[in-house]
């Protein structure tokens, strides 16, 4: 089955350093930035085109290369394998650093998917603003951290409801060990003192930052 080991060893050499590039921790995306993807990869961003991203694609694509030309047989079979490893290797990989060497933040996983904010007027001015955020602390030690909002997307002609959020903040939380909880934020923003005009809507898949002290993740 292996025709050439040199080739082979070339070939893994090659798709850890794709992984590596694009490794998805500690924050969500490489460099914190929002992307679009293919086979995992990073391939543009709101700003233009990801470099780093390409190049993690280039060295899959030579990694594919030189298994196929280190196989007797199986290259079909391989192939799909690599490429299921690239796509669901790296989340599984964060998965088991979290629950057994992760400590602090790091230990933290945010259920993204789950997350949703609603925002409504109370009175002329005044935006309330209901969050849930699900969280899980992997460690067996109690995780303290705030919660910072931010945008993903911004458009010149949008008010930026996420970061309206951070004007009722510090929002401190607190996770004791091995715990999952659905953190509940309700705030309420002045939008008199920020010259905003009145406003509603509803997010989910809400992007944050949880902070502490000079630790960051971008989630």
């Amino acid at each position: 089955m292996l025709r050439n080991k040199g080739f082979l060893i070339t070939a893994i050499i090659f798709f850890f350093l794709s992984i590596a590039l694009n490794f998805p921790f500690p924050h969500e995306y490489p460099l914190g930035q929002e992307v679009s993807s293919a086979l995992n990869f990073p391939i543009t961003t709101t700003e233009g085109v990801n470099y780093i991203g390409i190049t993690g694609l280039i060295l899959f694509g030579i990694s594919l290369f030189f298994l196929v030309k280190s196989l007797e047989k199986f290259h079909k079979r391989m192939v799909l394998f690599a490429i299921l490893l690239v796509v669901f290797l790296p989340t599984e990989l964060v998965s088991a650093y979290q629950r057994t060497f992760a400590s602090g933040i790091n230990a933290v996983e945010y259920e993204r998917k789950g997350s949703s904010c609603k925002f409504e007027m109370k009175d002329e001015s005044t935006l309330y603003a209901n969050c849930q955020l699900p969280f899980k602390n992997h460690s067996n030690q109690t995780v303290q951290f705030n919660i910072e909002f931010y945008e993903k997307y911004r458009f010149e002609d949008e008010t930026p409801l996420l970061s309206l959020m951070n004007q009722g903040g510090p929002f401190e939380v607190i996770l004791d060990k091995k715990e999952r909880e659905i953190i509940i934020i309700k705030t309420e923003i002045d939008l008199s003192k920020l010259g905003v005009g009145s406003m509603s809507g509803e997010a989910w898949g809400i992007n944050l930052k949880i902070v502490d002290d000079d630790k960051v993740r971008k989630l």
